[in-house]
């Protein structure tokens, strides 16, 4: 659990139970961990029906149980979290490539300094990848202006594909000394990008956190309603790729399988595998360094069959194949497979304690039954 002087605990009630079944995860993961390495205590109904608190000193295997546990051990009802005051101002910082491998330097180095001083450190490290005949201006990216919007083809990338490094440093304009990390940080800024970056590459904006900056994706689901994309399917996947395979996914789903279009933006990032807890449910690649990437799409009804529903799901299981048949080694976030085999295959040295758990906390196997990671035992005896 964090234990930054400046994060204190606040509870809180359902939702929160949805993203703590899970992980949850933003571009600070890195420093602070998941959402689920952030808890405090918990209130949960189990699958036996008892309503019990548990925490890391009491009732600790639930709690453990339950954190990434994808609803499987019961049901929370309340959460104590840890969380700390909204900063007054954001320094924002874009920076675009069409060198994957440069970008992927940079947002290592980026987290590698989480252990640093603040001045030395941003507090929030995130990209995302742009297809080719997408626009600049396409979801939440603002290199030119929306009233000139520009080709992602004319600014020379050869593959197709562009990449954004997303950066943010706090600060509050009243204190000297901030306004002097935030100095110091840009320091560490201008040396991102690398010849390969395009010329125009850097961006920087000086936004208010709470209306200018809500926070990198906001303004996508802000606006996703009155698109009227939230009534629309969302055939999303969400993976965690190991660091050492990182540069042969990108060279087969984004300069391959993905073509030049996309319907929804894709996030690519990496964190740090010791901010996440083992004794958590959640399973992540066996690497110091591993990125998520998440295909956000929508299936709009425009005629053209790359935005279909069918096509985008085809689509889904082509990467899922590739990245089997090459040998790369990801692991879902919001997992979805059909049946226990795969499930067992997707905890792996974790299936064990994962099972093991079921049977204390949920015997008869009544909790998330469509997940088909077990069968109820009104109905068949599990497989």
């Amino acid at each position: 659990m964090d234990s930054h002087p400046s994060r204190g605990p606040i509870t809180c009630t359902f939702p929160w139970g949805v993203p703590l079944s899970n992980a949850g995860i933003s571009g600070q993961a890195f420093h602070h961990g998941p959402q689920i390495s952030n808890v405090y205590e918990l209130d949960v109904v189990t699958g036996k029906g008892e309503l019990l608190t548990c925490s890391q000193k009491q009732n600790p295997e639930l709690f453990h149980a339950v954190l990434g546990g994808l609803g499987q051990f019961g049901i929370i009802t309340r959460a104590r979290i840890a969380l700390e005051p909204a900063p007054q101002r954001v320094r924002w910082i874009r920076v675009l490539y069409s060198n994957f491998t440069a970008f992927t330097h940079d947002q290592e180095y980026l987290i590698s300094l989480h252990g640093q001083h603040s001045s030395q450190k941003f507090d929030y490290v995130e990209g995302f990848v742009i297809v080719d005949e997408g626009l600049i201006n396409n979801w939440r990216s603002s290199f030119f202006s929306p009233r000139n919007p520009v080709k992602i083809a004319s600014l020379g990338a050869s593959s197709g594909v562009l990449y954004c490094l997303e950066i943010t440093k706090n600060y509050h304009e009243s204190t000297a000394e901030t306004l002097d990390q935030v100095r110091s940080i840009l320091g560490v800024a201008a040396c991102l990008g690398g010849p390969s970056a395009q010329a125009q590459n850097i961006s920087v904006y000086n936004r208010s956190a709470l209306r200018g900056f809500l926070g990198p994706g906001s303004q996508g689901r802000v606006e996703a309603p009155v698109q009227g994309l939230w009534e629309v399917p969302h055939p999303w996947l969400n993976l965690f790729v190991p660091k050492s395979r990182i540069d042969d996914f990108d060279k087969g789903v984004f300069k391959g399988i993905l073509g030049n279009k996309t319907s929804g933006p894709i996030l690519i990032y990496p964190m740090n595998k010791n901010k996440w807890d083992e004794r958590s449910s959640v399973v992540v690649p066996d690497e110091e360094v591993f990125y998520l990437v998440a295909l956000l799409r929508s299936a709009l009804d425009t005629g053209e069959e790359t935005q279909k529903l069918e096509y985008l799901s085809n689509q889904n299981r082509e990467i899922l194949r590739f990245c089997d048949e090459a040998g790369i080694n990801i692991k879902q976030y919001l997992p979805h497979y059909t049946t226990h085999e795969e499930w067992v295959d997707h905890f792996g040295d974790k299936w064990a304690l994962f099972h093991q758990r079921k049977m204390e906390f949920d015997p008869r196997r009544i909790l998330a039954t469509g997940q088909r990671i077990f069968n109820p035992s009104f109905t068949s005896h599990m497989a």
